[in-house]
């Protein structure tokens, strides 16, 4: 039925290197038994006839890689857009992504949108979710166990279900394997400061009990990196992209300051920077805390056992894996108790400085009376500051996965049936930098307690006191380094915890055979049914949780976190098909129907043709619809605190009532809500392209592909603001009504009108004539509408994208009297990236734009000569633009000044090309090999729209780095 042509052998020899030592079986019974990604069916010739990427053991053994995600950030079809992250983008916030996670994201649509698979069946989602989107945690995938990872950059619904929008990346999971092998590498950067990382991993196998037992074990320990360990990220880009938050030394805030501009104290730890005002403050930059990498520990082990009873093959494998990391995000602004900027400090606070200075700032300021925690009224003025010390996290992650199979045959019908619990499970605790609002502003005014709580103030007698332990003092935020002090602001800290846990419980059955001859062939077939249950739960402390009946406030400064949980039940049933509807043609059909309790139900086929019209070439085609259900935090999230970006650059009229006009980008306290109503996101795909074997050692594959992706879920703030100009449903002057979404603004808005006399919570009103009123009833510093704080905003299905591409790859391998030489080109070509912009149906391009380059590549040399093989690569990164339109005037104005802006007011950011080197010797039963990353030192290419200073998405700061490896088979 299957005869190998010149291609598939070509191919497979280019995309799969597999040792005899671990791959027992004869060529005949690994045909018969294959299964290829993106397919169900077995002992069919797939060969070519998909766009499939392989990285096999040979690529892993001679890759440096130390986790699954190393392997994978140079995929072409991983790169480009910002969906793939690693724990570069960790962080202790909740807008960051998990602490020591990573993920993959196919096209850049989102890790949501690709689907994961181990042995071809699902793996539970993280618990924490990134934002909204639930993905699967590479880093928590032990690399020891992988014989290789194949990766299907198309639709894939039809055969797989929900997520696969984008594809599905494949792990393939290690068996057969006889004898013991031990693994050990030692890495660091060439810089001055320690980022080592140490790997050591064990692959154990023999006969047991008459059955196969594979063992494996993985620990992986990798120290952080900071900002402040390079010179081009220690110091910030622009002097304008400061904050008026400084650590340490407050300013006073400017509504306390006669002249109306915000006034730095003595002791400034750096220069003082001018503003856009003219005022000389001491400011903060992001990068003085900047973690560009988080430390993270993984250890890992697992077994794969197989074993034949009769005619039925029992196959079980089952691992565990336990990753640990310590986040950072700069220090938490300090505001008001209600949220609001400026908190006050008793006029005694200057004292201090001397009599003199102190008089001086005196002279300067409004003292003005203000409500303390206990009731009392004080005077004294408002400041602006940040707390000293990074919000600091540790993160906890333990993973499980059991899957148990049995396999058989009826006649000529083969049968697969197993059960899979995976389960994944997070703890976090903040250690350091988060400080409870209500015991911060009490240190203030002096009414802590020695033991932490806040005192009771007996107005009638105007005193305080403790029902346990002493007053005490007033807590002096200009004070610097003087321990009683310190141990005041010690008592307001707090340790805010979040647990997490997501389960995938399932159970499938799957049959293959030839369903009847056709056209001189067979029409070969595969059916199945599976059932799963999924649960997400995310649950964090109360001091960490926004609640209605406090006003929405989060008893810690800048510390929120997502209350979640939701679980559904899904079944579905699927068939395919081969069907050869000539000797040189053969036609794919797949179709699936999946079934949530939740949401109802989806339908979706796929239908694709592979052409061989003659031995050396196959010509491929496909056209499928996918989708991806919400996720289970995006339906069961209760309250979400967070922040959300609105873009005045895509609403005009946003921008006249909100940005002064401007089209910059700003950003808000928000608190997010699950919305069970949405619709699955949905995805129609086509694919096309050849496979060419210009030779026995070389092959040739183009592919060109395109997504129209619909219905996709996230917040829309820019959307809410157009909407809320005409809707005074969602207008509130002041907090939000429990029940109610929209806008939040500042409460004294309502005590203005427009023309006719209406406030702006009444329907009909005029905004722009509302915002008139506010400026001159106020004279604010921004003639702009002013926004409070936790404006609620319903998840909803906000728009499309779509998204086109060509992906090329070549492989040539020669033999010659000094050595084999081989050569490999992979690129992908980005032809257009359309989506529309938030709040508006205007349709933007991506490609070219900040983060969107339009190529990548990658091109390796390899040589080997006997037992020694050696290989050079380069990678590549097209230049795209700069996020200039994120950026305030007064940055934009220092660009300007700089000469870094084009004639049209943008800015490129530099195409990135980064060298890897590799040298290896194959001792008898020992191998050695040394890599070194970034052979030349590049530096990223400076983008000023980061305020990291380079984009951490597509490109590294580490610099050069080395990995030496060790390997020994006994």
């Amino acid at each position: 039925m299957f005869k190998p042509s010149m291609l598939s052998l070509a191919v497979a020899a280019c995309c799969f290197s597999v040792s005899a030592q671990t791959e027992t079986t004869t060529e005949n019974d690994s045909i018969e038994k294959i299964e290829v990604t993106g397919s169900r069916l077995k002992g069919v010739d797939l060969e070519g006839a998909q766009p499939l990427v392989v990285i096999s053991s040979d690529d892993i053994k001679k890759s440096g890689a130390n986790s699954i995600f190393d392997l994978l950030k140079d995929v072409g079809q991983l790169r480009g857009g910002d969906g793939t992250f690693s724990t570069s983008e960790s962080g202790a916030t909740s807008t960051s992504t998990p602490a020591g996670q990573a993920a993959a994201s196919l096209r850049g649509l989102g890790p949501a949108s690709t689907l994961t698979l181990i042995n071809g069946r699902r793996v539970a989602a993280s618990s924490f979710a990134a934002g909204t989107q639930n993905f699967v945690d590479v880093n928590s995938i032990p690399l020891a166990a992988i014989e290789r990872i194949e990766v299907l950059a198309t639709g894939a619904s039809a055969i797989y279900g929900a997520d696969a929008v984008a594809g599905v990346i494949n792990y393939i999971l290690k068996k057969d394997y006889e004898g013991m092998e031990l693994n050990a590498s030692y890495g660091d950067s060439a810089a001055s400061s320690d980022e080592s990382r140490r790997n050591l991993n064990l692959v154990f196998g023999q006969q047991v009990a008459g059955g196969q037992l594979t063992v494996f074990a993985d620990y992986l320990d990798r120290n952080a990196f900071s900002a402040q360990d390079r010179e081009f990220t220690r110091s910030p880009l622009l002097q304008s992209s400061y904050s008026y938050l400084p650590k340490n030394t407050p300013n006073i805030y400017y509504n306390s300051v006669r002249s109306g501009n915000e006034l730095a104290t003595p002791g400034c730890a750096t220069e003082l920077v001018t503003t856009e005002f003219g005022e000389e403050i001491c400011a903060y930059y992001p990068n003085e805390d900047d973690q560009l990498n988080s430390d993270l520990t993984s250890y890992s082990t697992g077994a794969i056992f197989q074993k034949d009873f009769g005619d039925i093959s029992w196959n079980t494998d089952v691992f565990f894996s336990n990753t640990k990391s310590v986040a950072l995000s700069s220090p938490a602004p300090i505001n008001q108790l209600d949220d609001s900027e400026g908190p006050y400090a008793d006029e005694s606070t200057l004292d201090i400085f001397g009599p003199a200075l102190r008089d001086e700032l005196l002279d300067q300021l409004y003292i003005d009376p203000f409500d303390t925690v206990a009731g009392r009224e004080l005077y004294g003025f408002a400041f602006d500051a940040r707390f000293g010390t990074p919000r600091t996290i540790e993160v906890e992650t333990d993973a499980l996965r059991l899957v148990s199979a049995l396999s058989g045959s009826v006649g000529d019908w083969g049968w697969e049936s197993a059960v899979i619990y995976s389960e994944s499970k997070s703890d976090q605790v903040a250690t350091k930098g988060v400080y409870n609002r209500y015991k911060y502003h009490a240190a203030l005014a002096g009414e802590l307690c020695s033991n932490g709580t806040i005192a009771s103030y007996d107005a009638d007698n105007d005193s305080l006191s403790c029902s346990s332990g002493s007053l005490g003092a007033i807590y002096n935020p200009f004070l610097q380094n003087d321990s009683s002090n310190e141990a005041l602001l010690a008592l307001a800290q707090e340790m805010p915890n979040r647990k997490g846990k997501s389960t995938v419980l399932g159970w499938d059955a799957r049959f293959n055979g030839d369903l009847m001859e056709f056209n001189d062939g067979v029409i070969s077939s595969a059916f199945g049914l599976e059932i799963r249950k999924e649960k997400i739960t995310d649950t964090p402390s109360d001091n960490a949780i926004a609640r209605a009946e406090n006003g929405y406030l989060v008893d810690v400064f800048g510390f929120g976190s997502s209350l979640s949980a939701a679980e559904r039940t899904q079944w579905a049933a699927f068939s395919e098909f081969n069907v050869p509807l000539a000797s040189t043609l053969d036609m794919q059909l797949a179709a699936r129907y999946d079934h949530f309790d939740d949401f109802g139900g989806t339908f979706n086929p796929k239908i694709g043709f592979s052409y061989r019209p003659v031995e050396e070439l196959i010509v491929r085609a496909s056209y499928a619809t996918s989708f991806r259900a919400p996720s289970l935090t995006q339906a069961g999230v209760k309250l979400r605190t967070t922040t959300a970006s609105f873009d005045c650059g895509a609403n005009q009229a946003v921008a006249d009532l909100f940005c002064e006009g401007f089209g910059d980008e700003r950003s808000n306290n928000v608190l997010e809500l699950g919305n069970p109503q949405l619709q699955a996101e949905e995805s129609d795909s086509i694919s096309l392209g050849f496979a060419l074997s210009l030779s026995e050692n070389s092959t040739l594959t183009v592919d060109y592909w395109r997504f129209e992706h619909e219905n996709l879920v996230d917040t829309n703030m820019t959307g809410v603001l157009a909407r809320a100009i005409g809707d005074a449903s969602l207008r509130h002057c002041g907090l939000v009504p429990e029940g109610s979404q929209g806008i939040s603004f500042d409460e004294a808005l309502c005590d203005v009108t427009d023309n006719a006399g209406l406030t702006i919570e009444q329907d009909g009103a005029n905004m722009t004539e509302i915002l008139d009123a506010w400026v001159e009833y106020d004279d604010p510093r921004f003639a702009e509408l002013p926004l409070f704080r936790d404006h609620v905003l319903l998840l909803e299905n906000t728009g499309q994208q779509t998204v086109s591409g060509i992906d090329l790859a070549y492989d040539h391998r020669f033999d010659t009297e000094v050595g084999t030489f081989g050569l490999s080109l992979d690129a992908t070509h980005y032809l257009s990236f359309e989506r529309n912009k938030a709040g508006s149906d205007e349709i933007e391009e991506l490609i070219g734009t900040w983060r969107y380059p339009e190529t990548v590549a990658g091109v390796r040399f390899s040589w080997s000569r006997g037992d020694f093989f050696s290989s050079i690569s380069a990678n590549y990164t097209d230049s795209y633009e700069d996020d200039i339109e994120g950026l305030r005037g007064r940055e934009l104005d220092e660009l300007d000044e700089l000469g870094q802006l084009n004639a049209d007011g943008t800015r490129q950011v530099s195409s990135w090309t980064t060298w890897r080197m590799n040298l290896g010797y194959d001792f008898a039963q020992t191998t050695i090999s040394f890599n070194i990353d970034n052979l030349f030192d590049r530096d990223p290419p400076t983008a000023y729209g980061s305020s990291r200073g380079f984009d951490s998405i597509n490109h590294d700061a580490l610099g050069r780095s080395f990995r030496i490896a060790l390997s020994h088979k006994f």
